[in-house]
Protein backbone atom coordinates (compact mmCIF):
# COMPACT_ATOMS: atom_id res chain seq x y z
CA UNK A 1 0.00 0.00 0.00
CA UNK A 2 1.41 3.36 -1.06
CA UNK A 3 0.61 6.53 0.87
CA UNK A 4 0.60 9.98 -0.72
CA UNK A 5 -0.29 13.38 0.71
CA UNK A 6 -2.64 15.74 -1.10
CA UNK A 7 -0.64 18.93 -0.74
CA UNK A 8 -2.24 21.78 1.27
CA UNK A 9 -5.51 19.83 1.60
CA UNK A 10 -4.73 17.96 4.86
CA UNK A 11 -5.68 14.66 3.27
CA UNK A 12 -3.82 11.41 2.63
CA UNK A 13 -4.37 9.12 -0.34
CA UNK A 14 -3.68 5.38 -0.06
CA UNK A 15 -3.24 3.30 -3.21
CA UNK A 16 -2.99 -0.44 -3.77
CA UNK A 17 -2.67 -2.36 -7.03
CA UNK A 18 -3.78 -6.00 -6.97
CA UNK A 19 -2.06 -8.77 -8.94
CA UNK A 20 -4.87 -8.70 -11.53
CA UNK A 21 -4.32 -4.98 -12.16
CA UNK A 22 -7.35 -3.76 -10.18
CA UNK A 23 -6.58 -0.50 -8.37
CA UNK A 24 -7.87 0.72 -5.01
CA UNK A 25 -7.75 4.35 -3.83
CA UNK A 26 -8.72 5.39 -0.30
CA UNK A 27 -8.96 8.88 1.25
CA UNK A 28 -9.92 8.73 4.94
CA UNK A 29 -11.93 11.59 6.45
CA UNK A 30 -11.59 11.12 10.23
CA UNK A 31 -14.25 13.67 11.20
CA UNK A 32 -17.22 12.42 9.19
CA UNK A 33 -19.67 9.59 9.77
CA UNK A 34 -20.52 8.75 6.19
CA UNK A 35 -18.60 6.79 3.54
CA UNK A 36 -18.77 6.91 -0.25
CA UNK A 37 -17.52 4.07 -2.44
CA UNK A 38 -17.37 4.03 -6.24
CA UNK A 39 -16.42 1.18 -8.59
CA UNK A 40 -15.59 2.39 -12.09
CA UNK A 41 -14.54 1.03 -15.46
CA UNK A 42 -12.71 2.99 -18.14
CA UNK A 43 -15.62 2.42 -20.49
CA UNK A 44 -18.16 4.89 -21.81
CA UNK A 45 -20.14 5.75 -24.90
CA UNK A 46 -17.14 6.68 -27.07
CA UNK A 47 -15.70 3.13 -27.06
CA UNK A 48 -17.97 1.90 -29.84
CA UNK A 49 -15.33 0.35 -32.16
CA UNK A 50 -12.77 -1.98 -30.58
CA UNK A 51 -11.23 -5.45 -30.65
CA UNK A 52 -13.29 -7.67 -28.30
CA UNK A 53 -11.67 -9.71 -25.56
CA UNK A 54 -10.08 -12.86 -26.99
CA UNK A 55 -10.55 -11.80 -30.63
CA UNK A 56 -8.40 -10.14 -33.30
CA UNK A 57 -10.80 -8.16 -35.50
CA UNK A 58 -12.29 -4.73 -34.81
CA UNK A 59 -16.08 -4.65 -34.27
CA UNK A 60 -18.63 -1.84 -34.00
CA UNK A 61 -21.40 -2.07 -31.40
CA UNK A 62 -24.68 -0.10 -31.37
CA UNK A 63 -24.71 3.37 -29.85
CA UNK A 64 -25.76 3.41 -26.20
CA UNK A 65 -24.42 -0.03 -25.26
CA UNK A 66 -22.32 1.27 -22.34
CA UNK A 67 -25.37 2.89 -20.74
CA UNK A 68 -27.56 -0.15 -21.52
CA UNK A 69 -24.93 -2.36 -19.92
CA UNK A 70 -24.95 -0.19 -16.79
CA UNK A 71 -28.68 -0.91 -16.45
CA UNK A 72 -28.33 -4.65 -16.96
CA UNK A 73 -25.41 -5.16 -14.56
CA UNK A 74 -27.99 -4.68 -11.79
CA UNK A 75 -29.88 -7.75 -13.08
CA UNK A 76 -29.00 -10.74 -10.90
CA UNK A 77 -29.54 -14.42 -11.67
CA UNK A 78 -30.97 -15.04 -8.20
CA UNK A 79 -33.54 -12.27 -8.72
CA UNK A 80 -32.23 -10.09 -5.90
CA UNK A 81 -32.49 -6.34 -6.35
CA UNK A 82 -29.18 -4.60 -5.48
CA UNK A 83 -31.04 -1.39 -4.62
CA UNK A 84 -33.12 -3.31 -2.09
CA UNK A 85 -30.00 -4.94 -0.62
CA UNK A 86 -28.31 -1.57 -0.02
CA UNK A 87 -31.53 0.04 1.20
CA UNK A 88 -31.96 -2.62 3.88
CA UNK A 89 -28.53 -1.64 5.19
CA UNK A 90 -29.21 2.09 5.24
CA UNK A 91 -27.18 2.83 2.12
CA UNK A 92 -28.00 4.68 -1.08
CA UNK A 93 -26.93 3.03 -4.34
CA UNK A 94 -26.76 4.25 -7.91
CA UNK A 95 -24.81 4.10 -11.16
CA UNK A 96 -24.03 6.42 -14.05
CA UNK A 97 -22.48 6.34 -17.50
CA UNK A 98 -20.61 9.13 -19.28
CA UNK A 99 -18.67 9.39 -22.52
CA UNK A 100 -15.60 7.87 -20.89
CA UNK A 101 -16.57 5.84 -17.81
CA UNK A 102 -19.23 3.80 -16.05
CA UNK A 103 -19.52 3.96 -12.26
CA UNK A 104 -21.41 1.90 -9.66
CA UNK A 105 -21.64 3.35 -6.17
CA UNK A 106 -23.07 3.33 -2.68
CA UNK A 107 -22.96 5.67 0.30
CA UNK A 108 -23.91 5.07 3.92
CA UNK A 109 -22.65 5.09 7.49
CA UNK A 110 -22.77 1.38 8.44
CA UNK A 111 -22.26 -2.15 7.11
CA UNK A 112 -19.15 -1.33 5.07
CA UNK A 113 -18.07 -4.96 4.65
CA UNK A 114 -21.54 -6.15 3.59
CA UNK A 115 -22.06 -3.30 1.15
CA UNK A 116 -18.57 -3.39 -0.35
CA UNK A 117 -18.67 -7.15 -0.86
CA UNK A 118 -22.07 -6.91 -2.50
CA UNK A 119 -20.95 -4.07 -4.78
CA UNK A 120 -18.11 -6.27 -6.05
CA UNK A 121 -20.35 -9.34 -6.25
CA UNK A 122 -23.17 -7.91 -8.33
CA UNK A 123 -20.92 -5.93 -10.70
CA UNK A 124 -18.82 -9.05 -11.35
CA UNK A 125 -21.83 -11.35 -11.84
CA UNK A 126 -23.27 -10.47 -15.27
CA UNK A 127 -26.55 -12.13 -16.17
CA UNK A 128 -27.95 -11.19 -19.55
CA UNK A 129 -30.75 -13.07 -21.31
CA UNK A 130 -32.77 -12.36 -24.42
CA UNK A 131 -35.78 -11.75 -22.21
CA UNK A 132 -34.25 -9.34 -19.68
CA UNK A 133 -32.45 -7.40 -22.43
CA UNK A 134 -35.68 -7.00 -24.39
CA UNK A 135 -37.52 -5.88 -21.25
CA UNK A 136 -34.99 -3.10 -20.60
CA UNK A 137 -35.43 -1.43 -24.00
CA UNK A 138 -38.77 0.11 -23.10
CA UNK A 139 -37.37 1.40 -19.81
CA UNK A 140 -34.45 3.09 -21.56
CA UNK A 141 -36.80 4.53 -24.18
CA UNK A 142 -38.74 6.24 -21.38
CA UNK A 143 -35.47 7.63 -20.01
CA UNK A 144 -34.57 8.96 -23.46
CA UNK A 145 -37.91 10.74 -23.75
CA UNK A 146 -37.38 12.33 -20.33
CA UNK A 147 -34.10 13.89 -21.48
CA UNK A 148 -35.73 15.05 -24.70
CA UNK A 149 -38.16 17.14 -22.63
CA UNK A 150 -35.29 19.02 -20.94
CA UNK A 151 -34.27 21.96 -23.18
CA UNK A 152 -30.80 22.34 -21.70
CA UNK A 153 -30.07 18.62 -22.15
CA UNK A 154 -31.25 18.99 -25.76
CA UNK A 155 -29.00 22.02 -26.33
CA UNK A 156 -25.90 20.36 -24.85
CA UNK A 157 -26.39 17.04 -26.64
CA UNK A 158 -27.21 18.62 -30.01
CA UNK A 159 -24.39 21.14 -29.76
CA UNK A 160 -21.95 18.32 -29.04
CA UNK A 161 -23.37 16.41 -32.00
CA UNK A 162 -22.94 19.46 -34.25
CA UNK A 163 -19.44 20.20 -32.91
CA UNK A 164 -17.80 16.94 -33.95
CA UNK A 165 -17.59 15.46 -37.42
CA UNK A 166 -16.19 11.95 -36.94
CA UNK A 167 -15.54 11.31 -33.26
CA UNK A 168 -18.22 9.23 -31.44
CA UNK A 169 -18.26 11.73 -28.57
CA UNK A 170 -20.90 13.41 -30.75
CA UNK A 171 -23.29 10.50 -30.09
CA UNK A 172 -25.64 10.68 -27.11
CA UNK A 173 -24.49 8.53 -24.19
CA UNK A 174 -27.93 6.91 -24.07
CA UNK A 175 -27.91 6.18 -27.83
CA UNK A 176 -30.93 6.59 -30.12
CA UNK A 177 -34.18 4.68 -30.55
CA UNK A 178 -32.95 2.50 -33.42
CA UNK A 179 -29.67 1.63 -31.73
CA UNK A 180 -31.29 0.77 -28.40
CA UNK A 181 -33.74 -1.64 -30.00
CA UNK A 182 -30.92 -3.34 -31.94
CA UNK A 183 -28.86 -4.22 -28.82
CA UNK A 184 -28.59 -7.95 -28.02
CA UNK A 185 -27.31 -9.89 -25.04
CA UNK A 186 -24.32 -10.86 -27.19
CA UNK A 187 -23.45 -7.14 -27.57
CA UNK A 188 -23.61 -6.74 -23.81
CA UNK A 189 -21.37 -9.74 -23.11
CA UNK A 190 -18.89 -8.57 -25.76
CA UNK A 191 -18.57 -5.16 -24.11
CA UNK A 192 -18.67 -6.51 -20.57
CA UNK A 193 -15.94 -9.10 -21.16
CA UNK A 194 -13.74 -6.52 -22.88
CA UNK A 195 -14.10 -3.50 -20.61
CA UNK A 196 -14.99 -4.98 -17.22
CA UNK A 197 -11.60 -6.66 -16.81
CA UNK A 198 -10.19 -5.89 -13.32
CA UNK A 199 -7.17 -4.22 -14.93
CA UNK A 200 -9.52 -1.71 -16.60
CA UNK A 201 -11.38 -0.94 -13.36
CA UNK A 202 -10.71 0.78 -10.05
CA UNK A 203 -12.37 1.46 -6.70
CA UNK A 204 -12.36 4.77 -4.79
CA UNK A 205 -13.42 4.98 -1.12
CA UNK A 206 -13.70 8.29 0.73
CA UNK A 207 -15.07 9.24 4.13
CA UNK A 208 -15.10 7.36 7.43
CA UNK A 209 -13.04 4.46 6.13
CA UNK A 210 -9.78 2.71 7.04
CA UNK A 211 -7.44 2.02 4.10
CA UNK A 212 -6.26 -1.39 5.31
CA UNK A 213 -9.84 -2.53 5.97
CA UNK A 214 -10.99 -1.51 2.48
CA UNK A 215 -8.01 -3.16 0.81
CA UNK A 216 -8.34 -6.37 2.81
CA UNK A 217 -12.06 -6.68 1.98
CA UNK A 218 -11.41 -6.17 -1.73
CA UNK A 219 -8.45 -8.57 -1.81
CA UNK A 220 -10.41 -11.31 -0.07
CA UNK A 221 -13.43 -10.81 -2.33
CA UNK A 222 -11.37 -10.76 -5.53
CA UNK A 223 -9.45 -13.90 -4.53
CA UNK A 224 -12.71 -15.88 -4.68
CA UNK A 225 -13.50 -14.79 -8.23
CA UNK A 226 -12.20 -16.22 -11.47
CA UNK A 227 -11.05 -13.73 -14.09
CA UNK A 228 -9.62 -14.35 -17.52
CA UNK A 229 -6.13 -13.40 -18.54
CA UNK A 230 -5.62 -9.64 -18.76
CA UNK A 231 -5.74 -8.40 -22.35
CA UNK A 232 -4.79 -4.98 -23.65
CA UNK A 233 -7.83 -3.15 -25.01
CA UNK A 234 -7.48 -1.75 -28.52
CA UNK A 235 -9.91 1.02 -29.48
CA UNK A 236 -10.31 2.67 -32.86
CA UNK A 237 -8.67 6.08 -33.32
CA UNK A 238 -10.61 8.79 -35.13
CA UNK A 239 -9.40 11.55 -37.44
CA UNK A 240 -11.34 14.60 -36.28
CA UNK A 241 -11.06 17.68 -38.55
CA UNK A 242 -10.61 21.17 -37.13
CA UNK A 243 -14.10 22.38 -38.01
CA UNK A 244 -17.59 22.12 -36.60
CA UNK A 245 -20.00 19.70 -38.23
CA UNK A 246 -22.86 22.23 -38.38
CA UNK A 247 -22.53 25.97 -37.84
CA UNK A 248 -26.10 26.93 -36.89
CA UNK A 249 -29.09 24.86 -35.81
CA UNK A 250 -32.37 25.11 -33.90
CA UNK A 251 -35.32 23.09 -32.66
CA UNK A 252 -38.87 23.91 -31.51
CA UNK A 253 -39.89 22.73 -28.02
CA UNK A 254 -42.48 23.45 -25.36
CA UNK A 255 -40.68 26.44 -23.83
CA UNK A 256 -41.95 29.93 -23.10
CA UNK A 257 -38.61 31.68 -23.55
CA UNK A 258 -35.94 30.63 -26.09
CA UNK A 259 -32.81 28.87 -24.80
CA UNK A 260 -29.58 29.50 -26.71
CA UNK A 261 -26.07 28.18 -26.79
CA UNK A 262 -22.84 29.16 -28.48
CA UNK A 263 -19.92 26.76 -28.57
CA UNK A 264 -16.23 27.04 -29.47
CA UNK A 265 -14.22 24.09 -30.77
CA UNK A 266 -10.59 24.77 -29.88
CA UNK A 267 -7.65 22.85 -31.36
CA UNK A 268 -4.90 22.45 -28.76
CA UNK A 269 -2.64 20.09 -30.73
CA UNK A 270 0.13 22.66 -31.24
CA UNK A 271 0.62 23.56 -27.58
CA UNK A 272 3.68 22.28 -25.75
CA UNK A 273 2.00 22.38 -22.35
CA UNK A 274 0.35 19.76 -20.10
CA UNK A 275 -3.32 19.29 -20.97
CA UNK A 276 -4.39 20.34 -17.48
CA UNK A 277 -2.62 23.70 -17.77
CA UNK A 278 -4.17 24.37 -21.18
CA UNK A 279 -7.62 23.44 -19.89
CA UNK A 280 -7.21 25.62 -16.79
CA UNK A 281 -6.18 28.65 -18.84
CA UNK A 282 -9.11 28.30 -21.23
CA UNK A 283 -11.52 27.67 -18.37
CA UNK A 284 -10.30 30.78 -16.55
CA UNK A 285 -10.69 32.79 -19.76
CA UNK A 286 -14.32 31.75 -20.22
CA UNK A 287 -15.08 32.33 -16.55
CA UNK A 288 -13.60 35.83 -16.73
CA UNK A 289 -15.48 36.63 -19.93
CA UNK A 290 -18.83 34.90 -19.32
CA UNK A 291 -18.95 33.66 -15.73
CA UNK A 292 -21.50 34.65 -13.10
CA UNK A 293 -19.30 37.56 -11.90
CA UNK A 294 -18.27 38.74 -15.37
CA UNK A 295 -18.97 42.22 -16.72
CA UNK A 296 -20.91 40.64 -19.58
CA UNK A 297 -23.21 38.73 -17.25
CA UNK A 298 -23.94 41.88 -15.26
CA UNK A 299 -24.51 43.97 -18.38
CA UNK A 300 -26.91 41.45 -19.94
CA UNK A 301 -28.90 41.31 -16.72
CA UNK A 302 -29.09 45.08 -16.39
CA UNK A 303 -30.38 45.37 -19.95
CA UNK A 304 -32.97 42.65 -19.36
CA UNK A 305 -31.49 40.39 -22.05
CA UNK A 306 -31.11 37.55 -19.53
CA UNK A 307 -32.83 36.90 -16.20
CA UNK A 308 -30.56 34.13 -14.95
CA UNK A 309 -26.80 33.63 -15.04
CA UNK A 310 -24.89 32.60 -18.13
CA UNK A 311 -24.03 28.91 -17.82
CA UNK A 312 -20.69 27.49 -19.00
CA UNK A 313 -20.01 23.83 -19.78
CA UNK A 314 -17.26 22.00 -21.61
CA UNK A 315 -16.36 18.76 -23.33
CA UNK A 316 -12.96 17.58 -24.52
CA UNK A 317 -11.49 14.70 -26.45
CA UNK A 318 -8.11 14.07 -28.09
CA UNK A 319 -6.82 17.41 -29.43
CA UNK A 320 -9.97 19.45 -28.83
CA UNK A 321 -11.41 21.37 -25.91
CA UNK A 322 -14.91 22.74 -26.49
CA UNK A 323 -16.60 25.36 -24.33
CA UNK A 324 -20.31 26.10 -24.50
CA UNK A 325 -22.08 29.18 -23.10
CA UNK A 326 -25.82 28.67 -22.53
CA UNK A 327 -28.60 31.05 -21.48
CA UNK A 328 -32.31 31.88 -21.69
CA UNK A 329 -33.32 35.02 -23.57
CA UNK A 330 -36.03 36.64 -25.67
CA UNK A 331 -33.36 38.41 -27.75
CA UNK A 332 -31.37 35.49 -29.18
CA UNK A 333 -29.35 37.47 -31.74
CA UNK A 334 -28.30 40.15 -29.28
CA UNK A 335 -27.23 37.57 -26.71
CA UNK A 336 -25.24 35.43 -29.14
CA UNK A 337 -23.58 38.49 -30.67
CA UNK A 338 -22.69 39.84 -27.22
CA UNK A 339 -21.10 36.59 -26.10
CA UNK A 340 -19.17 36.17 -29.32
CA UNK A 341 -17.95 39.76 -29.20
CA UNK A 342 -16.35 39.40 -25.76
CA UNK A 343 -14.83 36.02 -26.65
CA UNK A 344 -13.32 37.26 -29.89
CA UNK A 345 -11.80 40.14 -27.91
CA UNK A 346 -9.07 38.12 -26.23
CA UNK A 347 -7.97 40.81 -23.79
CA UNK A 348 -8.01 39.85 -20.12
CA UNK A 349 -7.22 41.99 -17.09
CA UNK A 350 -4.63 40.62 -14.65
CA UNK A 351 -6.81 41.57 -11.67
CA UNK A 352 -9.58 39.38 -13.08
CA UNK A 353 -7.09 36.57 -13.65
CA UNK A 354 -5.77 36.75 -10.08
CA UNK A 355 -9.29 36.89 -8.67
CA UNK A 356 -10.35 33.78 -10.60
CA UNK A 357 -7.22 31.88 -9.60
CA UNK A 358 -7.96 32.65 -5.95
CA UNK A 359 -11.58 31.57 -6.42
CA UNK A 360 -10.39 28.29 -7.99
CA UNK A 361 -8.11 27.64 -5.02
CA UNK A 362 -10.97 28.39 -2.63
CA UNK A 363 -13.15 25.89 -4.47
CA UNK A 364 -10.39 23.28 -4.26
CA UNK A 365 -10.01 23.78 -0.51
CA UNK A 366 -13.78 23.70 -0.04
CA UNK A 367 -14.01 20.46 -2.05
CA UNK A 368 -11.39 18.87 0.22
CA UNK A 369 -14.01 18.83 3.00
CA UNK A 370 -16.47 16.91 0.82
CA UNK A 371 -16.19 13.12 0.50
CA UNK A 372 -18.19 13.14 -2.75
CA UNK A 373 -16.13 15.88 -4.39
CA UNK A 374 -12.83 14.22 -3.50
CA UNK A 375 -14.06 10.84 -4.71
CA UNK A 376 -15.01 12.48 -8.00
CA UNK A 377 -11.59 14.17 -8.22
CA UNK A 378 -9.81 10.83 -7.90
CA UNK A 379 -12.13 9.17 -10.44
CA UNK A 380 -11.65 11.92 -12.99
CA UNK A 381 -7.88 11.96 -12.49
CA UNK A 382 -7.63 8.21 -13.11
CA UNK A 383 -9.84 8.35 -16.20
CA UNK A 384 -8.05 11.34 -17.69
CA UNK A 385 -4.43 11.00 -16.52
CA UNK A 386 -4.22 7.43 -15.19
CA UNK A 387 -2.90 8.82 -11.89
CA UNK A 388 -4.06 11.05 -9.05
CA UNK A 389 -2.76 14.60 -9.03
CA UNK A 390 -1.51 15.32 -5.50
CA UNK A 391 -0.34 18.88 -6.05
CA UNK A 392 -3.36 20.70 -7.49
CA UNK A 393 -2.98 23.58 -5.05
CA UNK A 394 0.50 24.60 -6.23
CA UNK A 395 -0.32 23.93 -9.88
CA UNK A 396 -3.25 26.34 -9.71
CA UNK A 397 -1.29 28.88 -7.68
CA UNK A 398 1.55 28.77 -10.22
CA UNK A 399 -0.66 29.44 -13.24
CA UNK A 400 0.87 32.34 -15.15
CA UNK A 401 -1.03 35.34 -16.48
CA UNK A 402 1.52 35.78 -19.27
CA UNK A 403 1.27 32.09 -20.18
CA UNK A 404 -2.50 32.36 -20.27
CA UNK A 405 -2.32 35.28 -22.69
CA UNK A 406 -0.04 33.24 -24.97
CA UNK A 407 -2.45 30.31 -24.92
CA UNK A 408 -5.52 32.43 -25.59
CA UNK A 409 -3.84 34.42 -28.38
CA UNK A 410 -2.93 31.19 -30.19
CA UNK A 411 -6.48 29.83 -30.13
CA UNK A 412 -8.89 30.22 -33.03
CA UNK A 413 -12.25 31.34 -31.65
CA UNK A 414 -13.75 31.68 -35.13
CA UNK A 415 -14.45 27.94 -35.09
CA UNK A 416 -17.82 28.17 -33.31
CA UNK A 417 -21.44 27.11 -33.63
CA UNK A 418 -24.83 28.22 -32.28
CA UNK A 419 -27.97 26.39 -31.23
CA UNK A 420 -31.43 27.76 -30.34
CA UNK A 421 -34.40 26.09 -28.67
CA UNK A 422 -37.43 28.05 -29.92
CA UNK A 423 -40.95 28.03 -28.47
CA UNK A 424 -43.40 26.02 -30.54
Amino acid sequence: MEKKTLNKLDLDLYEEVLDNGFRIFVIPFPNVNNMYVTLSTNYGSIQREFIPYGETEMVEVPDGVAHFLEHKVFEQKDGKDPFEFFGERGADANANTTNVKTTYLFSGSKYLEDNLNYLLDYVYSPYFTDENVEKEKGIIEQEMRMYEDDPYSVIFENMTYNTFVNHPIKIRVIGNYDSIYSITKEDLYTCYNTFYQPSNMFLVATGNVKPKEIIDIVKKNMSKKKFGKTQKIEIKKYDEPNKVAKKNDSIAMNVNVPKVGIGYKLDISKFNLPFKDIYNYISLFFDIKCGSTSLLNEELKNKGIINEELYISSVDVDNYICFYVLAETKNTKKLLDSINEVIQDKKVDKKDFDRKVNATISSLISASDNIYAMNSKVMNNIIRYNKVETNDYDKIRNLSFDEMKKVINKLDFSNYLTYIVKPK
